[in-house]
């Protein structure tokens, strides 16, 4: 399982009300929420981003409100991957339940540029980027299956 593409790079601390914000919380549409995704931090992340393109953020990515819409957002905009130095924990988790891969390295978070092309091999537990490798947890095949299903309840229902 692998992800590729071009980079959006963020700093420290964004929190879920950056990544969606409050007034856009009356739907659950992902492709409506997508629309308004990182619009408070970079309002031209929604014209830029492409399908299979890559997020990088510092530490303590997510943070804030526990919504799951702010890993929908993400998801539903084409970001087939996160990177960060560290996530808020339940950012973490609901982004692994609604199927968006993210993956933690300081190094890699930091080192990464805006606009680079960077390749995720999650069952090899590799970043690959201008020459350069990093190691982060491989996904084990419970994760890669809830991943590839899309989520936690569409891997349960195809048990």
């Amino acid at each position: 399982m692998k992800a590729k593409g071009t980079v959006h790079k963020y700093g420290d601390n964004v929190d879920t009300d950056v990544i969606i914000p409050a007034r856009h919380l009356n739907t659950t549409d992902p492709q409506e929420l997508a629309k308004h995704c990182m619009e408070d931090i970079d309002t031209a992340f929604i014209h830029r981003v492409q399908a299979g393109d890559i997020m990088v953020a510092g530490k303590n990515f997510g943070c804030g409100s526990s919504r799951e819409h702010a890993p929908i957002a993400i998801k539903a905009s084409g970001i087939s991957c996160v990177i960060a130095e560290s996530f808020a924990r339940i950012f973490f988790r609901n982004a692994i339940n609604i199927g968006l891969p993210i993956v933690e390295n300081a190094a890699a978070a930091k080192a990464i540029a805006a606009g680079e092309t960077v390749e995720v091999d999650f069952t090899q537990g590799k970043v690959y980027v201008g020459g350069q490798s990093y190691d982060v947890a491989p996904f084990p095949p419970f994760l890669q299956n809830i991943i590839q299903a899309g989520g936690l309840l569409p891997a349960i229902q195809n048990g």
